[in-house]
């Protein structure tokens, strides 16, 4: 089984394309869709449980029994205060029932044989973590015609000279991420835990095609490209790099910003 964690908060006008997405995934396995609502104000738990009764009324109908033989369930849960998208995904991480998990943020969506592409590769490779390209998206879904590609492989020492891996194209074992959770909703939670495992197990792969579907939105905390940079720089503080040698994987990041993004 795979675990899909979806942090949301306030995102009703996506969650849909989102939690969509990880349904018609066309990977031979069970699949299990965590929605983690951090006390939404909009009509996002609404749109989650219609989610869901439609799910179950899909089930029901013989000719979606013969698409495939895999269980595809919606699961919602809300926090009981505001917690950040860190132990947000947390909860999630604690809640999965499945061997692997992926993430993947609200506003995001995934290319059908994302999944399947992705736990094909982990196996091969018997990896711990693997990861896609993506394509930029619009805010209202269209696309800008930017694809960002990503390497083959990448290692601690390469990550960290620059975070090649989204957090939404992610399929990882649960049992990693168990060991090290997210922290830091300050600074950039999922590159603190890629360096964490990269850092133990060595290597993560890639797969250089757009399975994700990145929506740019203007609340993201990564769209503030100055504040973004302070983030960083904090990431290489808290893994307790030498400032001399955090000086030179800045210079390095902010390098790489620019050849991605031009």
């Amino acid at each position: 089984m795979i675990s899909v964690i979806i942090p949301a908060y306030n995102c009703e006008k996506y969650i849909r394309q989102a939690v969509e997405s990880a349904l018609k995934q066309v990977v031979e396995t069970d699949v299990e869709i965590l929605v983690i609502d951090d006390c939404s104000t909009d009509g996002t738990k609404h749109a989650v449980q219609e989610l869901i009764r439609k799910n179950e009324e899909r089930k029901k109908n013989p000719s979606e029994k013969n698409r495939h033989n895999h269980a595809r369930e919606i699961l919602y849960l809300c926090n009981k205060k505001n917690l950040g998208v860190a132990e947000t995904r947390n909860k999630g991480i604690r809640k999965a029932r499945g061997n692997y998990l992926a993430f993947l943020d609200g506003d995001d969506w995934w290319d059908r044989e994302k999944l399947q592409k992705q736990l094909e590769l982990i196996q091969k490779e018997d990896a711990v973590l693997v990861y896609s390209g993506r394509e930029l998206m619009q805010p209202l879904g269209g696309s800008t015609g930017k694809v960002i590609h990503v390497p083959g492989t990448a290692t601690y020492k390469s990550l960290l000279r620059t975070n090649c891996i989204p957090c939404s194209s992610v399929l990882m074992k649960t049992k990693a991420a168990r060991e090290f959770y997210m922290c830091h909703d300050e600074l950039h939670e999922d590159y603190i835990l890629w360096l964490k495992v990269l850092q133990k197990y060595g290597t993560a792969y890639g797969i250089d095609e757009p399975l994700l579907k990145s929506r740019l939105s203007q609340g993201g905390k990564s769209r503030n490209k100055l504040k973004s940079a302070k983030m960083h720089y904090g990431v290489y503080k808290y893994m307790g790099i030498p400032w001399w040698k955090a000086v030179w994987l800045f210079l390095c990041y902010a390098l790489n910003g620019v050849r991605k993004y031009r």
